[in-house]
């Protein structure tokens, strides 16, 4: 894969069995923050606002969301179903994405963004 420098060339890089999956996910993120931006950091799509929310990426047996430790640790009763590191929510192609999940990870993550931000003026 080509090194992407935007989401859509990203997602334009997929293999097609993949890529409308994907796009769900992408806009279930993007929905979830609308103020944020759409970035490239790491070589994968993200979004940022106030810092860097959450990276999210494709890979060949799953997508993956990489939302900090912090949001791992506070869903982490919600995550049973689903393969997990320190850093890392991974779902499988071909199943449902859980985006009533992955919409509460986001804006948890803007949140824990705007209360730092916010700390950081006092």
């Amino acid at each position: 894969m080509k090194k992407p420098t935007t989401v859509k060339e990203y997602i334009q890089q997929l293999p097609a069995e993949q890529r409308d999956q994907f796009i769900v996910l992408h806009e279930t993120i993007l929905q979830s923050a609308p103020d944020a931006e759409s970035c490239i950091s790491y070589s994968m799509p993200a979004i940022k606002l106030h810092g860097m929310v959450v990276y999210y990426a494709n890979w060949e047996k799953h997508m993956a969301i990489y939302p900090m430790p912090s949001a791992l640790k506070f869903f982490a009763k919600d995550l049973g179903a689903y393969t997990t590191s320190k850093s890392t929510i991974q779902f499988p192609h071909g199943k449902p994405l859980p985006k009533k999940l992955i919409r509460e990870i986001v804006k948890f993550r803007v949140s824990e963004n705007i209360t730092k931000k916010a700390a950081k003026k006092k």
